[in-house]
């Protein structure tokens, strides 16, 4: 018997040696499926008034809202927009007026696709509905603090999750800080307006 373990004490150092040669070859791999994975979401890019910001979508985890949040981007839907409804240490919302407060028509409501795993953190962006779950058309909002409890399941149905910020937190934040006043019947409205000038789909990179 003791003949029969030294051969296996021999090659313990053998095997961590042959483990740790493949350990950043394993982790090279998982960091290169990662890039690409994350290379794949879709992203577009949000030109306002105070400067643009880039959003990374999640159609992965919210298809058929990035799906609706896109067709709303292609038909240039949100250029010349605002954000109409503006809280500090809260968030910043907009996608459904012009600059006069006019709304704009838009497409039947979608389901929500709200879930506890999609967390409404800082600089995530979310649909914005009525009390009704399933009533989201076009407008959405920003966080600009961890606002958990607009997750789903901790109020209710919660508020559908679809993407984040991967450039410009610092316009988002700006955008929250102007003045507000009320104005035909809305609280929480920009006293100079925050226009959506544009928003577009990036290619991806080559």
């Amino acid at each position: 018997m003791l003949n029969s373990v030294k051969p296996v004490r021999s090659v313990i150092p053998a095997l961590l040696l042959a483990m740790s040669t493949l350990l950043p070859m394993t982790g090279a791999h998982a960091e290169t499926a990662s890039e690409t994975a994350s290379a794949a979401l879709p992203s577009v890019k949000v030109v306002t008034s105070k400067g643009p910001f880039v959003l990374q979508l999640r159609p992965d985890a919210a298809p058929k809202t990035v799906e609706n949040f896109l067709e709303y981007v292609r038909d240039g839907f949100y250029d010349n927009t605002v954000f109409h409804r503006v809280i500090p240490g809260f968030m910043i919302q907009g996608g459904g007026f012009t600059s006069d407060l006019t709304r704009k028509p838009t497409q039947d409501p979608i389901v929500n696709e709200a879930k506890p795993t999609l967390k409404n953190l800082r600089g995530s962006i979310a649909m914005a509905r009525t009390s009704a779950p399933d009533s989201a058309t076009s407008q959405f909002f920003i966080n600009v603090v961890n606002n958990g409890f607009l997750d789903a399941g901790v109020r209710g149905a919660g508020y559908a999750v679809f993407g984040k910020v991967t450039e410009g937190m610092g316009v988002v934040d700006a955008i929250a800080g102007v003045d507000t006043k009320n104005a035909r019947g809305m609280a929480n409205v920009p006293v100079n307006p925050v226009i959506i000038e544009s928003v577009s789909v990036l290619e991806p990179a080559n």
